[in-house]
């Protein structure tokens, strides 16, 4: 039997980050290139100083090149994505999806480092850095948008001054945004 494969045609179930009209991190990328030049960065100068010491092996090349990738894994911020009633975040290690119009709660966590944790009702789990959703306005829509149908159906059961601080804190940058930009036109 014979399967025709027509290129450029790919289906992706509904709810993925590769759905159009998903939204992304528009800064990612920039953040995914920085960790790629500290890695390769640390990887040369470790790489330039054995091998100028006369030390340098293929044991300690494969021990600097572990380092220099560890210091990557350690660097890279998860991506995040949101679509219509849905969150995504996807780190290196892991991945981490909630139904943002089934959220059942939402708090802080961490006390130097501030985190949001997001739970959907069917056991997903979110935690993601609210800078994120700060810098990209239609991401923090998508979400916002979806939390309040949660609230709305009363699924928002604890955490609702978190979104609504959080919800201050983008409207509070958003305006003063917009302040500087309109005292810089005139």
């Amino acid at each position: 039997m014979h399967r025709r494969i027509t290129p450029g045609r790919t289906r992706t179930p509904a709810g993925d980050p590769a759905t159009p009209g998903a939204v992304h991190d528009s800064y990612w990328p920039g953040e995914f290139r920085a960790a790629c030049g500290c890695a390769v960065l640390l990887l040369g100068l470790l790489v330039t100083v054995d091998a100028g010491d006369g030390t340098l092996t293929a044991p300690r090349a494969v021990l600097w090149s572990g380092l220099a990738l560890l210091l990557f894994v350690i660097l890279l911020p998860p991506r995040v994505a949101a679509g219509e009633n849905w969150l995504e975040s996807r780190g290196p290690l892991r991945r981490q999806r909630v139904r943002t119009d089934r959220l059942v709660s939402a708090r802080w966590s961490g006390e130097v480092v501030r985190r949001l944790v997001i739970c959907d009702e069917d056991g997903g789990r979110a935690e993601l850095d609210p800078r994120v959703l700060a810098s990209n306005p239609a991401l923090w829509h998508q979400v916002d948008a979806a939390a309040r149908v949660s609230q709305a159906r009363g699924r928002l059961r604890y955490g609702e001054s978190a979104l609504l601080e959080l919800s201050r804190q983008i409207d509070g940058a958003t305006a003063l945004t917009i302040f500087k930009i309109s005292r810089f036109d005139e």
